[in-house]
């Protein structure tokens, strides 16, 4: 499959009169050979057993190992995904912060379940968890926007999240004005705040050869979790 781009584009090695070849990607292939998961090595709860594998991924030198793939969708149904960062966890579950008014805060407010990826590829590794989402409570929210760097709590105020922009120039006239207003100091926007999920399944998935991975997945079961070998 080859692409043509305009010759009118200022990017030509991407895009300009340049034709690009799509690459064949039956291909693209990479064998797993880590060790394999077993069921009588796992945690007793899945939060123990995230905290043991972040932390081997935060010794693995990744980058941004607290990044996740955060799954929403609206109340008709119509999925959005993007990537975000975990700002904490515990046994509760997982959080994260963002615009009420994004579209991630709009599907939450209409249907407050998720997914979350952690896509630790160098390790082989996934870690996936669905859940339900509530709010964080004000005072949580107020602690981590103030911990924020400086320019990261202008940026929250400059970004109307999700809607369109006329130009970039409008967004960095907006964070100037703020800039100007709130010099060091920086209030609490209304329309931004936390989330929780708390999870139902989590699971932690391990690559293996042929394409047979492991996938161990805890399922809450009232206050219990039940561990479970899912097919590959």
């Amino acid at each position: 499959m080859s692409i043509q781009g305009s010759c009118d584009s200022p990017y030509p090695l991407v895009g300009g009169c340049l034709t690009v070849e799509f690459p064949d990607l039956s291909g693209f292939r990479r064998s797993y050979e880590a060790a394999g998961l077993a069921e009588a090595d796992m945690a007793a709860t899945p939060a123990e057993q995230f905290v043991l594998w972040f932390a081997e991924a935060v010794s693995a030198g990744l980058p941004e190992p607290n990044a996740m793939v955060l799954a929403t969708a609206a109340a008709d149904g119509t999925p959005s995904a993007r990537t975000v960062l975990l700002k904490g966890h515990d046994a509760e579950g997982f959080r994260f912060f963002t615009n009420h008014t994004s579209r991630k805060g709009r599907d939450l407010a209409e249907n407050p379940r998720a997914s979350l990826v952690f896509p630790w590829h160098p390790l082989q590794r996934q870690v996936i968890v669905a859940g339900e989402v509530t709010l964080l409570p004000e005072a949580e929210t107020a602690a981590y926007f103030r911990s924020r760097p400086y320019g990261s709590r202008l940026g929250a105020w400059a970004s109307h999240q999700s809607s369109v922009l006329g130009s970039r120039a409008e967004l960095d006239a907006r964070y100037a004005e703020l800039e100007a207003r709130w010099p060091s100091e920086v209030p609490v926007p209304d329309f931004w705040g936390g989330y929780l999920l708390r999870p139902l399944t989590v699971e932690f998935w391990q690559g293996r050869v042929s394409r047979l991975h492991d996938r161990l997945r805890y399922r809450r079961t009232g206050r219990d979790w039940t561990l479970e070998r899912i097919s590959p």
